[in-house]
This record gives structure tokens, sequence and C-alpha cells, in this order.
């Protein structure tokens, strides 16, 4: 339902509740003569209402479980710290009925009639049932609109225009349609434009004829500004975070802008924009506020099995010099105590590897984390404007496996070109150093020769520029039901950058929603594109190399369902050299897995590590994503509430994509690897379930996998002279992720569940 027609209609249940009765007391205490409430139906009511709307706008309601969490308990006990218990008014129920009459008058039902039966259930139990009677519905013949045709396009009054001919002479969409014509005057600068609605009905024939006149007057602009409330914080400042200025256009856009703006500081918990109800074409504008604090501060400490201790802090500045600066300091630190806790007590003990860095005792070594940032909103005295520079080092680390040092900074401009569409240019200077085995490098960067993966442990830069533009049109942050999103960006990382990783990066993605179908079901869908090309050149790294972070990926619970995450796309097989003891080569000859030799063993026969007579399955092998160089990705969603609870609902789901990846050149004893790499394609198909809680949509996703079984290249590894030496077999394993079972169980694999908060686009 259309934001502003929700907000109608609830004006006006609220008026016609005034109407009926001064004012709704609150829920009476139980007693002896006022029976508890089990069931509120409604007989005779058609689809042409939304029953959820018409029980909310009456005073009488059932007792109802306190969380739907608490549903199975609720059945079996009512105590009052798990059950809502509601008792029956009968003033309120004579005065139940005015307001579905009303409620149905609204919706264009003029001659619809309510009586009410109160059942009894028990001594102190009763069902009450509001039986209506709705009768032929009043339908608009015909909608007319006067207007000055070279401020309107005939298109756009038409989508102004929610009542249509041929449907049900609906107030509540009458009332809309004049805040919709109302607010696009106010945003042309027409403040004071009138909108003058009327209606012509036929009683007997149960038509009607609605006219609209839309009257601009004069042009509005801003005159004086007038700010109280702000002590810390300096006019100027609240000037600058503004949309206007004296002299401009007093617009509808400019006003909501300028709020966000005030509130997205940090620095007003109250920010009120007034302009007084007068006839005039210069508007003073009256800016109330009040402050919030201007520094926070927090601090954690915690642990968990396998990092040992952590702690974090976080400091915050929200006028920072003055002028609305706002200066972020965190910083994290981790695997405190990993020395003496490892392996002892509940923490499980970590394997050390003095393969990678000489020093086992490095991957207990602190991990840590920080980063300082300073933005300037209102650059150069300008709302739209905002400059923001950080910079950040780190040192992280997944035991026997790598560790990851980095340190840059990062310069972004931005600039709102919109309502909610910002358009920024940030470069980001990155200089990383990852210690890690030769499998490591395979896997996340696709390199596996000896020369190469030497270049990627030293110190390389990773500095593009980007150019960012992102547009915002929904109606609801946490489940939008009609409007779109649009983000695109551009990459670039070259010597010009100062860059060692080169490459031409471009994205886009954009989502629409709209209300189809039943009340309150939206269809939605979303389109993802990228295209990535590694540059060749010089710097140390003399390859066409791209990082793991900028290549593509998809499958996962916002991407395609079907798979886990990132498992869609180029993969290849990582096996330990245990199970290849037993196998032997194409030749037939039996397999060595002590030397280079083990290249030549076959994966499609390997064995139990501990029965070596039993043949060991595709389970043995580990799928690791290399990621793709391009992206087509796209979903269709239709979501629907449930008739079980009202903040129940579901969803089904079409999502693919295809994630592609051009041959890989060649690069010392990895050709049979690059010859394995292809990209990969997938449509999935899917249900799943919503839990619509404060905080969003809590989401379960069922995603069917086609589960194709693939020829996907094998990497396995050995020990030499206390190195650890990448080797990719020779043999390709022919791979699938769903086991030989039959029947029910089958089905069951092939499908993948995801549980998240939040909408998956």
């Amino acid at each position: 339902m259309h934001p502003i027609r929700r907000l109608g209609r609830l004006a006006l249940v609220v008026l016609a509740s005034a109407f009926a009765t001064s004012g709704l007391p609150a829920q009476k205490p139980h007693t002896v003569s006022a029976p508890e409430v089990l069931r509120v139906d409604f007989a005779g009511t058609s689809k042409a209402v939304d029953l959820a709307e018409l029980r909310r706008s009456i005073y009488t309601e059932p007792t109802t479980c306190k969380s739907v969490v608490l549903t199975l308990v609720c059945k079996f006990t009512s105590f009052s710290s798990f059950v809502q218990k509601r008792y029956l008014n009968r003033q309120e129920l004579q005065r139940d009925v005015l307001r579905v009459r009303v409620f149905y008058y609204r919706e264009g039902f003029r001659d619809a009639q309510v009586d009410t039966t109160v059942t009894k259930l028990s001594d102190d139990e009763v069902a009450v049932t509001f039986v209506v009677k709705e009768g032929p519905p009043t339908i608009v013949t015909n909608v007319s609109v006067a207007y000055d045709t070279t401020m309107f396009s005939a298109k756009r009054v038409s989508r102004l225009t929610l009542l249509k001919p041929g449907s049900p002479l609906d107030l509540f969409e009458l009332d809309s349609t004049r805040i919709l014509f109302q607010n696009e005057l106010w945003e042309k600068g027409y403040a004071d434009a009138l909108v003058d609605t009327s209606t012509i009905s036929d009683h007997a024939a149960h038509t009607a004829r609605v006219q609209i006149s839309l009257v601009p007057n004069h042009v509005t602009t801003v005159g004086d500004i007038v700010i109280a409330g702000n002590e810390a914080i300096t006019t100027q400042t609240v000037l600058n975070s503004l949309g206007f200025r004296p002299g401009d256009l007093y617009r509808r856009s400019a006003v909501i802008e300028s709020q966000r703006n005030l509130y997205e500081s940090n620095l007003f918990k109250l920010a009120v924009l007034d302009v007084p109800q007068t006839f005039d074409s210069a508007k003073t504008v009256s800016v109330l506020l009040r402050e919030a604090p201007l520094h926070e501060a927090r601090t954690s400490l915690g642990f968990n099995t396998v990092d040992f201790v952590q702690t974090e802090g976080r400091f915050t500045n929200y006028n920072f010099l003055g002028g609305a600066r706002r200066l972020d300091v965190s910083a994290t630190v981790g695997n405190l105590l990993a020395r003496s806790l490892n392996g002892n007590t509940l923490f499980i003990r970590q394997p050390l590897d003095s393969s990678i860095t000489g020093d086992p005792a490095d991957f207990l070594a602190p991990t840590w984390q920080t980063s300082i940032s300073l933005t300037q909103p209102s650059f150069l005295q300008r709302a739209r404007n905002a400059l923001s520079v950080g910079a950040f080092a780190q040192r992280r680390s997944v035991p026997a496996v790598v560790i990851d040092r980095g340190y840059g900074g990062d310069l972004t401009y931005s600039r709102s070109i919109g309502f909610h569409a910002p358009l920024s240019l940030s470069y980001h200077f990155e200089v990383t150093r990852v210690e890690a085995g030769g499998p490591y490098f395979c896997v996340n960067f696709g390199v596996c020769d000896t020369t190469t993966v030497s270049a990627l442990r030293s110190h390389q830069r990773l500095s593009p520029l980007v150019l960012q533009y992102h547009v915002d049109r929904t109606d609801q942050p946490l489940a939008p039901t009609t409007g779109y999103t649009f983000r695109a960006a551009l990459e670039h990382a070259s010597s010009l950058t100062v860059s060692d990783y080169r490459y031409n990066r471009a994205y886009t993605e954009g989502t629409a929603y709209t209300r189809f179908g039943q009340r309150g079901a939206v269809l939605a869908a979303h389109l993802r594109l990228g295209a990535v090309q590694a540059l060749q050149g010089g710097g140390t790294l003399g390859e066409a190399i791209l990082h793991p972070r900028k290549r593509f990926y998809a499958g996962g619970s916002q991407s395609v369902r079907g798979y886990s995450e990132n498992q869609l796309g180029p993969r290849i097989l990582t096996l330990p050299p245990a199970f290849l003891a037993h196998s032997h080569t194409a030749s037939g000859a039996p397999c060595d897995v002590t030397s280079d030799a083990i290249k030549l063993c076959d994966p499609n026969f390997i064995t139990d590590t501990l029965n070596p007579k039993l043949a060991a399955g595709d389970d043995k092998f580990t799928p690791r994503p290399l990621g793709g160089t391009s992206l087509l990705e796209g979903s269709v969603e239709y979501r629907f509430p449930l008739p079980i609870l009202s903040n129940l609902a579901a969803a089904v789901f079409l999502d693919g994509a295809a994630v592609g990846e051009r041959a890989i050149e060649p690069l010392g004893n990895v050709r049979t690897l690059a010859n394995l790499v292809h990209g990969t394609w997938a449509i999935t198909p899917g249900f799943g379930l919503r839990y619509l809680s404060s905080v969003g949509p809590i989401r379960v996703d069922f995603g069917f996998n086609p589960s194709r079984a693939e020829d996907l290249a094998v990497v396995t590894e050995i020990v030499r002279n206390g190195t650890r030496e990448l080797v990719p077999l020779e043999i390709a394993r022919h791979y699938s992720p769903i086991t030989a079972s039959n029947g029910f169980r089958s089905a069951l694999d092939r499908f993948t569940v995801h549980l998240s908060i939040g909408q998956a686009y």
C-alpha cells in the first residue's frame, strides 16, 4: 500500500473514532462483568477491503500471545506474562459498529450495514462476530483533473491520480491523490497551492464523478531563516547543513533533505523545521533544535574458543574543531593471551606451522586493526558536498594458513545530486603483504607458479580510483514495497594510481519493487552486472593478476540461493595428500605421494585414510571459489503475507547467475589447472519464510540446487625441505556435491538452507 495512503487511512480512522467518541478509553482491568474476548471474527467481508486494516480500525480485540516465539507456550497456559488478555467493553462494541460503517463508507461502500453477535463460550469467555452486508460499491465513472499543462504532463498527472475510473469511490485514495498533487506543486515552488476535490454521486445508480482542480497561486521562496536551540553548535554550522538559502525556491525536497542532514550529523536529538501557515510568497523558516551529546565512546571485551581474548574500542567526536566535522577512531586487538591459552581448557589448540613464516609462534601473536577518519560535511559551505579522509593499518591471521598485513588511507569527495542520490569520487591507497603457503595463493589469487607467488608475498600496492553513483527511490528501508534502487561503480588501478595490481572494473546493480496480487504482496526484481579486466604492465608483480577482492562471486543468501556462499562460479578442489596414498596413476601404476610425482595420481580413485580398502567420496574434497572476471545475475521474488499470523510472510523466488572466466594464461606447471577452469551458470528456484520483526525480516530460504556434476581441477600439496609446495594434479575430478543417495533423501540434499536478517535485496 502506498505510504501516503496508509497515513491517510490512519488519520481517517482516528477521525472516525473521534466522531464516535471524544476519546478511546484504555482496556479496563478484568472484572466479573467483563468477559474475556477469545475471538473477533468478521462475516460477509470480501476481498475489496483490507481485513487487517479493518481490524485495526476498531476497539474490540481478542486475547493474543505476546510474541510469536511464545505461540506454543500460549496454547497450554494463559499466564499474563505470556498472554495479553482483552475484555469485552459493550459500550465500545456499539461504537465499533459505527467505526466499521465509516470504514466501509470511505472504501466506497456507502450502503454497508453492520451488526454484531456475542457468543458465550464459557462463564467468562466470549467470541465477537461483526456481520457485514457490504452492498454494492459506488463506482467511479470519470476522474477529471483541471491543471496547467505547462506545469505537468498528462502522463505525470495520470501517475499521481490514484483513483481510477471503474474502481470504487475510495475516499482514502482520493485524499492521497490530493496530497500527492499538493506535494508535487510544493516541489515546483508553489507551497501555497490549492488542490480542490469534489464528487458528484448518483446514489440510485451507485456511481460517482470526481473532479480535481489544481490552483498553483504564487511562487514561494525562502525568506528569513531563524535558528533556535543551538548552544555549542554555531549558527553557521547549522546553516551549512540546510539545503536552501534565503531567496531560493521553497521546495519540499529541500526541507526533507535539510532535516535529514541535521539528524544524520548526530549533533541534534531534535531538529524541527517549522514554517508558519501564511499566504505569503516569502516563507520564514524556523529551525528548532535540541543538541545531543557531542562525544561518544565505548569499549568491549570478549573471547571465543578460536580467537582467544579480544578487545575493541571506539571513539567519535561529532563536532571536532567545530563545523560539524566528525572524527572516528577505532581499534581492535585479538589473539590476546593466545600463547598461554592455546589448547588449554575450552580453547581449541591452533595448529602451528613453521613452513610458512619460519616461526610457528607468529600465528599466536596479537592481531589488530585500527582506523581513523575525519569527515567534513557541508564542504565548501554547501550542504550537498562532503569530504572524508582516513587512514588504517591491520595485522590479521588465520592459524597455519595466512598472515595478512596492510596499511593505507583513502580520500573521498561526495556530492548529492538529488534526493537520496549521492555521487562520489574516492582514492584508496593500500599496501598489503600476505604471508601464506602456495595453496593459499593458488586458491585465492588463481596463481600457482613459484615466481609469481614469491612476488605476491612481498609488499604490494592496491590503489584504485573509484567513481560511484547510488540512488534510492524506495518507500521503506527494511522491506520496500514500491520504488527502485540503482548503483553503479567504475574502478581503475594502474601506474597512474600508484598500484601494483592493475585493472579496470565496472559494476552495476539495480532493484525494483511493486505491489502485485493480494494486499500486502510485493513483486521484487534484482539485477547485477559486472566485468573486470587485469592489465598487463610493469610493477613488482610483472603479470596481469587480480586481487581476490576485485573478482566476482555468486551464490549465498543474497545471491543465488541454491548455492552456498560464493560457490557458484569457477572453482578448484583441494585434497589432503593422504587420500591419494593408495590411489594409482592413469597407467595403473601406484601413486607416489612423497614427491612431485603426486601430480600423476588419479583423484577419481581415492581411499579412506583409516581403511584403505574403502573408497572415499566427494565429501573429502573442498571446493574453493576462484571468482570470475564477469558476472550476470538476476532474481525475481514474490513476497506475500500468510493468514496465520499478521507478522509472518512467505516468498517464492527464482535466482540465476553466470560467472565467467576467460582462459587463464598458462604459468609454468599449472597448465592443466588453467585449462580446467571455466565459467559456470545456474538457475535455482526456491521458497522461504519471513518473520517481520522490528529490526527487519528474519528470513529462512530454501534454494534448490541443480547440482550438476563437473570436471574440476584438483590441487594437493607436499612438504619439501620444510616448505609446503602446491601440486596441481594432471587429472580432473568428476565432482558432484550431492551424495549418492536416492528418493526423498536425494531431493533433500539438493536444498540449500539460508538463515539471515533482512530481505535478500
